[in-house]
């Protein structure tokens, strides 16, 4: 980092914050993970914060709306994003995706590198995040785009059929990023498109926080392995 960042309770040199949103299937992932390579980042998924569903008959847990800002305990992000903002360790939930819920008394300890990304499709909504960011990016991409994204991914990794995803996508999905994704492309530092080449994404992203002194000016590129 090229700023004088004051450093934590921890001793440790506060960290570049990094919040990277767009909706569902817009490639967001797909860029805070070779960002994350690329810079030798720690990356905070917001995913792993949904709130624990246990309460709930499990046949009825996957009919709960997962895209509304009230399905993440935003509570505890905003606690460990701020500790990571300070340099702090924190210790994270594990979550299990296919139960919906948190794994009885399982954490994953996190330690702050530093440059910190944040990346979810709600990054950029909640206004207490706001404010620990050194810089933010939207990745933009059509509703039909997403869409057709998620298809394949939910019927490659999930095996969702078509047609259920396709009604997720209008009964919540959708709906959803209108009120509360696409809105927050207005607080990026930068928008960046989900339909162009990744490689593409990633150099605007260094050269904005080259320009800003966030990285060192001659940041190496890291190749990506096929």
């Amino acid at each position: 980092m090229m700023k004088d960042d004051l450093s934590g309770a921890s001793g440790r040199l506060r960290p570049l914050m990094i919040g990277i949103a767009g909706c569902s299937g817009s490639g967001k992932t797909t860029l805070a993970a070779e960002l994350a390579r690329q810079l030798d980042a720690t990356l905070f998924p917001l995913d792993l914060y949904y709130r624990d569903l246990s309460q709930f008959p499990l046949d009825s847990r996957h009919k709960r709306n997962f895209d509304h800002p009230d399905s993440l305990e935003s509570e505890l992000i905003v606690e460990h994003v701020r500790g990571l903002a300070k340099g702090e360790t924190i210790e994270r939930p594990v979550y299990d995706f296919k139960r919906h819920e948190r794994v009885a008394g399982a954490y994953e300890t996190v330690t702050p590198g530093q440059v910190v990304i944040v990346e979810g499709i709600l990054a950029l909504h909640y206004a207490e995040l706001l404010p620990l960011y050194g810089f933010s990016i939207y990745v933009n991409a059509p509703h039909e785009v997403c869409l057709a994204r998620r298809i394949d991914r939910d019927g490659r990794e999930r095996g969702r059929t078509e047609e259920s995803v396709r009604a997720q996508w209008e009964a919540t999905t959708r709906p959803m990023a209108d009120l509360y994704v696409v809105p927050s492309a207005a607080r990026a530092s930068l928008v960046v498109e989900g339909t162009e080449s990744l490689d593409w994404s990633v150099e605007q992203v260094l050269k904005r926080l080259r320009e800003a002194m966030l990285i060192p000016p001659f940041t190496p590129r890291r190749e990506r392995i096929a």
